[in-house]
């Protein structure tokens, strides 16, 4: 893994795009109008295959957010299933990948979204509510 300094990191920001070194696909690492694109590819993944197969009936005891996108935790965890789910069902995956992804992404990937305690702990049918952050001093 390389580590590049601020300095370096600036040079590489102010440097044309393709010389900038490539980036991570992780949506929290990408900014403006890449984010914005990611965001939407990822939404159509959730809303036209996942939910529709995966999600159960959302209750108070597995909270679901029809805004989901309005919460970083889940934008991140859905991006990272989407991201595994790209790599462990495509015609390099094996015979295999499917069921992996189910067992070592899909499930825990909902059941810390869906947790009565997770990201969506606030939200009701229809109704978003944002998740209070925790307060942190600084060092």
């Amino acid at each position: 893994m390389t580590v590049t300094t601020p300095q370096e990191q600036t040079r590489a920001d102010d440097a044309p795009p393709e010389d900038r070194p490539p980036t991570s696909p992780f949506i929290l690492y990408l900014r403006d109008d890449e984010y914005v694109e990611e965001l939407e590819l990822l939404s159509n993944w959730v809303r036209l295959l996942l939910v529709p197969i995966y999600a159960r009936e959302a209750s108070s005891t597995a909270p679901w957010c029809g805004q989901w996108w309005r919460h970083p935790e889940a934008v991140a965890q859905l991006h990272g299933l989407w991201l595994a789910w790209q790599e462990l069902t495509g015609p390099e995956a094996g015979l295999c990948g499917p069921a992996n992804w189910h067992r070592d992404y899909l499930e825990p990937v909902l059941n810390s979204l869906r947790n009565p305690a997770g990201p969506f702990a606030g939200c009701k049918a229809g109704a978003h509510r944002a998740k209070e952050v925790p307060h942190t001093d600084p060092y």
